[in-house]
């Protein structure tokens, strides 16, 4: 199954840094920003968490739940939420079955080494588990500000 604007989002069940099973069929009727991220800690994906935690007055006002997911594990999410004050929910992938139904675990290149990893990436799901908008091998700056955008032309 591709994934396309348009089509129904891949449905998962994941536990959340609570341990807390969540289900995106849970979030029928809600937006629901899904992004992708490689790693708990590291600048780019710390740089992207602080940056959705800042603007989430403006999605929670735009009806938006925004789930971060990563390979990492529910105790890494618990430390990386505390060390940098994020507040939102982070669901860990560890089996990486959301990051393949999403098709974001690739092949990936760094330094001349090849390795399977997460491509940054971020879903926009419409109320009804829609598939709305699509951002692959996102740039962190600004990010969480093109989304936004997206979502308020999109509820327009």
């Amino acid at each position: 199954m591709s994934i396309e604007i348009g089509k129904a989002a891949p449905q998962f069940s994941l536990k959340n840094q609570d341990d807390v099973e969540i289900s995106l069929k849970d979030l029928i009727g809600k937006w629901v920003v899904l992004y992708f991220y490689p790693k708990d800690n590291t600048p780019g994906c710390t740089t992207e968490a602080c940056d959705f935690t800042a603007a989430l007055p403006d999605f929670k006002e735009l009806d938006a739940v925004i789930l971060g997911i990563s390979p990492d594990s529910v105790k890494s999410h618990q430390n990386f939420i505390q060390k940098q004050n994020i507040a939102f929910t982070l669901l860990s992938d560890e089996q990486k079955e959301a990051a393949e139904a999403y098709e974001v675990w690739k092949l990936k290149k760094n330094y001349g080494k090849e390795y399977m990893g997460i491509e940054r990436s971020t879903f926009l799901i419409d109320p009804n588990g829609k598939i709305a908008e699509i951002w692959r091998k996102v740039n962190v700056k600004g990010h969480s500000d093109e989304v936004k955008a997206a979502l308020k032309a999109l509820e327009k």
